[in-house]
């Protein structure tokens, strides 16, 4: 039997630092890791990492996964581990764009490659 419900949501992040940028929230029944990741490459071997070392048998990413990066956290994880993407509409994508373009993100991703 299973001890509890472990989901982790992984969200890219330019100046983030998946060592450094990680919490994990508990009840008695459900675990939720949550981790930020700068690309796809970091986010595959952190997936890779809490599906095959911590047991998460859940992955929700954040709106900014391409379905080829969703097929690679799938590969990433193996046979039997749900994976999920959050996506809003295009109201909420919107919203959310003209904050991240206020606060400088996409000039950070820039700035990366």
């Amino acid at each position: 039997m299973v001890g509890v419900f472990r989901a982790a949501f992984i969200a890219h992040v330019p100046d983030a630092d998946p060592a450094k940028h990680r919490c994990v929230i508990r009840t008695s029944l459900y675990e939720l890791t949550s981790v930020l990741v700068k690309d796809d490459d970091e986010a595959v071997e952190v997936c890779k990492e809490l599906a095959q070392k911590e047991g998460v048998h859940a992955f929700i990413l954040c709106p900014g996964f391409t379905h080829k990066s969703v097929a690679r956290v799938v590969e990433a994880v193996g046979e039997g581990v749900s994976v999920n993407v959050a996506r809003g509409d295009g109201p909420s994508y919107r919203a959310a764009s003209k904050i991240m373009r206020e606060v400088g993100w996409f000039e950070k991703e820039k700035r990366k490659n």
